[in-house]
């Protein structure tokens, strides 16, 4: 018989074990190893029949086994101790406090919103990438005092378990989660109610949620649920599971991020007393929705005086940055037009979602109205990008990416001047870098608590043979956990324990170990190693110099390609002849990715370039000491440096895919078996791969400072937060932003008529030389604009082929004297300070104090 009603009993600790649980339920514990020990000493066997939960601990063990505890003064002393740290930690000045305690344009508040967070496997928010870095920005946030304040939804299956069928194939199942046995809180109202947020819908009733809050060290992640009785039929399943149902159902995931984000910000510093924030902070296009909300508050619900549409998307716009994952346009969330309307039209004298926003104009915001676009449909990220006033992707190559993919919403603009920048992402080391590398960092004397450059030149006052024997002795746990994994696996799948012996002596701790786990769309490639299956046997089995490899992935539930490609690699793993030296581990998910970045000797990354937007499992295998075997794709093409690793060459050009594959297949073997393997195995006189180590040294020191992601949220506070809410306080005084709308409508109406009418220079001799300086002079046409309305600049360079510029460099002209007919001249000049063919040529741009860039309107005027 099954349930008709779950839930979860609460446990009473005994009055001297209180504080644990505070510490269970901060989450700063998933990242703190001292307070795991203090939950793994309650009952060890506990500990890991709940997988490190600690809220499921203390409802598992005994009322005995606590009183016995609370009785232990030492026991009671150290959860004291641990608890006074967690409250310091929690209070006191850090990185953000401190810097900008005497600057000035700082954000008292950040919202970051995203559909999916990575904390911790305890709570199965996240399907991959964009949700693991999510929840690393959040870490890194507390860890550095940022004022971030999170935002997401709370899915009551999360994502899927991956199981495996009898024949190899992906089976998913949806575990249903009850949020009063997560280390969640609800937020109440004064009265004690839960706090409701509402957004209308279509139908007869608005969708309504109830907002948990996690606690990420210093930072509240609010997490909205519509599994409730006050919503009726579909609507209570909207939050059920990440990335499932049909189109109109993630719409409504969607608009609930969003619009209901928002409100439930307002909701949270309404109750709690915290700052409303002043950016916002879009993780994808999937909260896109979130800028028309915060247009409703200044057009409808304004506490003040009424905006209009334009001036409120000033206001809006100011404040927010958009960043960008997709390196391929199928990544992006694109609906139908019509079912927009539909879903943001007047209903039921509703108004809709945002009512009193006119419909157009959000139809306009999402609308691919350039060449090569589809009208049909309503595009998130162009959403994004047109809410936002800064954008970045999530690498250079991907910024580079980003630019040619968006380049029809700045048309008339090269790709190097679309206003989309990149910070690079980087990894929370405390979450994963094992404990056993911390030690060796300890050992040498680092601060490991720093993330100054030179806390990695402890890695040199470490012997070789300590780091070899760490390495093994990380090979080892790996082993072990993996092991574990494929008996499991191996029983679901229908064998019998007489058939399983073999796993027993599976993989080898001294064994070459290359590591591979993704996410399986096609364009990673999970199956570029099986394109000479006899190749590949042949390094396996290698008598002398053996590798292993250890696989995982999950391929989403509706892509049967990708569980093709499971399928392949799994059923080559079961060959009794190498399944001892390749296995493929069911279920990716943080708990597995813990001990196997630090168990690799090698991670392999081989996707098609360049489709890897960053890919920054790479980044936590070599703050582990492991090396890097990757295409030249993502962070790795910023940051390889010929010793930090190995690049597979890849065929870039080549037309045909399967001879593409074939290139890089055999790349990829040729650096295994002729420079990895060697090198791995070529042991001095005491044992251990002297050259193998000097690339594990140089990988820490070259690589440790740059992926980390303390410097990455530095750069998002610096490079964009700080000035987004500089630009959010200029517009606060709404009269800035009604100047500023009505400045871009006068410029777009009187565009048409700008015009560089004729260019000349002069002062250089026939044979011009380094040292010597032209003089420029632009006869510019602004029709109804005056000077002060536009930037004049000459643009020069290096000249290439059909003299395309390159080395790009910019100088603005000054206005000095005006005619008849709105008529202008300009005059400046160009120091030649190199040599080489040399080409310039004059642009117009808009310029006002309140543009983040000169593209932001799009509009560019180039000589005839």
């Amino acid at each position: 018989m099954r349930a008709i009603r779950r839930f979860t009993v609460q446990p009473v600790l005994p009055e001297a074990l209180h504080p644990l649980g505070e510490l269970a339920t901060n989450l700063r514990w998933s990242w703190h190893p001292e307070t795991q020990d203090l939950f793994g000493e309650v009952d060890a066997d506990v500990w890991e029949t709940v997988h490190h939960d600690p809220v499921r601990l203390l409802g598992a063990v005994t009322p005995d086994r606590l009183h016995e505890l609370a009785a232990d003064a030492e026991y009671v002393a150290r959860v004291r101790t641990g608890h006074e740290a967690l409250q310091q930690y929690l209070t006191e000045d850090r990185w953000f406090q401190k810097a900008s305690a005497d600057r000035t344009g700082w954000p008292a508040s950040v919202a970051y919103f995203s559909p999916e967070f990575g904390i911790t496997a305890v709570l199965p928010q996240y399907s991959g990438g964009l949700g693991i870095l999510a929840g690393d920005h959040l870490k890194t946030a507390s860890d550095l005092g940022v004022p971030v304040v999170g935002v997401g939804l709370l899915y009551r299956h999360g994502y899927f378990r991956q199981q495996l069928s009898r024949e190899g194939w992906q089976e998913e199942s949806y575990p249903v989660m009850d949020p009063d046995g997560l280390p969640l809180s609800l937020l109440r109202e004064a009265d004690g109610s839960p706090a409701l947020i509402s957004v209308s819908v279509p139908g007869d009733v608005p969708l309504r949620a109830r907002i948990w809050v996690a606690g990420v060290g210093r930072v509240p992640l609010l997490l909205l649920d519509t599994d409730i009785e006050e919503n009726g039929g579909e609507l209570r399943h909207v939050t059920d599971r990440l990335y499932g149902g049909t189109t109109e159902h993630r719409l409504l995931q969607e608009l609930l991020l969003g619009i209901g984000g928002v409100r439930a910000l307002r909701a949270h510093s309404r109750l709690t007393g915290a700052p409303d924030p002043e950016v916002f902070h879009t993780n994808e296009g999937h909260a896109g929705f979130l800028g028309l909300e915060r247009i409703r508050e200044l057009t409808v619900d304004a506490s003040g005086p009424r905006l209009d549409f334009d001036t409120a998307l000033e206001v809006s716009r100011a404040g927010t940055v958009f960043t960008t994952h997709t390196p391929v346009p199928a990544g992006i969330d694109r609906f139908p037009r019509d079912l927009v309307s539909q879903y943001f039209g007047g209903f039921h004298d509703s108004g809709g979602p945002v009512p009193g926003v006119p419909v157009d104009r959000i139809l306009g915001l999402g609308a691919e109205d350039y060449e090569g676009g589809d009208p049909g449909v309503f595009n998130m990220a162009v959403m994004g990008f047109r809410l936002a006033q800064r954008a970045n992707g999530v690498s250079e190559l991907h910024g580079h990416v980003s630019r040619g993919m968006f380049n029809g919403l700045w048309p008339g603009f090269d790709e190097a001047d679309v206003p989309i920048g990149s910070i690079t992402n980087g990894v929370h080391a405390p979450t994963w870098v094992a404990r056993e590398v911390f030690g060796l960092a300890e050992e040498a004397g680092a601060d490991v608590g720093s993330d100054s450059p030179e806390v990695w030149d402890a890695v040199d006052q470490v012997s070789a043979r300590r780091i070899w024997d760490v390495k093994r002795q990380l090979r080892e746990i790996l082993v072990q956990d993996a092991r574990r994994r494929m008996h499991a696996s191996w029983t679901h799948r229908g064998a019998a324990a007489a058939e399983l012996s073999w796993i027993d002596s599976a993989l080898d701790p001294d064994v070459l170990t290359i590591g591979f786990a993704r996410r399986v769309p096609s364009y990673k490639r999970l199956t570029l190693m099986l394109r000479d299956p006899e190749r590949l046997k042949r390094i396996l089995l290698d008598p002398e110099r053996p590798v292993q490899l250890v696989i995982a992935g999950k391929s989403h539930p509706a892509d049967d390609g990708g569980k093709r490609l499971i399928q392949e690699i799994v059923r080559f793993a079961e060959d009794p002849e190498v399944r001892h030296r390749i296995v493929f581990l069911p279920n990716y998910d943080i708990a597995m990715a813990q001990p196997l970045y630090p168990g690799c000797d090698v991670w392999l990354n081989n996707p098609l370039r360049p489709y890897e937007a960053c890919g920054t499992s790479g980044m936590k295998a070599a703050l582990n000491g492991g090396l890097n075997l990757s295409i030249l794709d993502g962070w790795w093409d910023e940051w390889y440096d010929g010793r930090n690793g190995w690049a597979i060459p890849s065929a870039d050009g080549i037309d045909d895919p399967d001879r593409r594959d074939d290139i890089e297949a055999n790349a990829l073997y040729d650096l295994v078996e002729t420079e990895i393997a060697p090198r791995f195995y070529d042991l001095d006189e005491s044992g251990v791969p002297s050259r193998w180590i000097e690339m594990v040294r140089h990988t820490l020191k070259s690589l440790g400072p740059k992926v980390l992601s303390t410097r990455m949220v530095r750069d998002y506070v610096e490079q964009l937060y700080v000035p987004a809410a500089r630009s959010a306080r200029t517009l606060g005084d709404h009269s800035v932003a009604r100047d500023l709308a009505a400045w871009k409508h006068r410029v777009h109406a009187e565009w048409h008529a700008v015009r560089v009418e004729h260019v000349e220079s002069r002062g250089v001799a026939d044979s011009p030389a380094v040292g010597s300086s032209l003089a420029v002079r632009a006869f510019v046409a602004l029709g109804g604009l005056g000077p002060d309305d536009v930037s004049v600049q000459v643009v020069h360079g290096t000249t290439g082929v059909d003299d395309a510029l390159s080395a790009v460099q910019v100088e603005e002209l000054r206005a000095v004297e005006s005619y008849e007919g709105g008529r202008h001249r300009f005059d400046g000049a160009i120091a030649l300070d190199r040599p080489g063919p040399f080409g310039y040529s004059v642009r117009v741009l808009p310029k006002h104090a309140q543009l983040a860039s000169g593209a932001e309107l799009g509009l560019v005027t180039l000589p005839d």
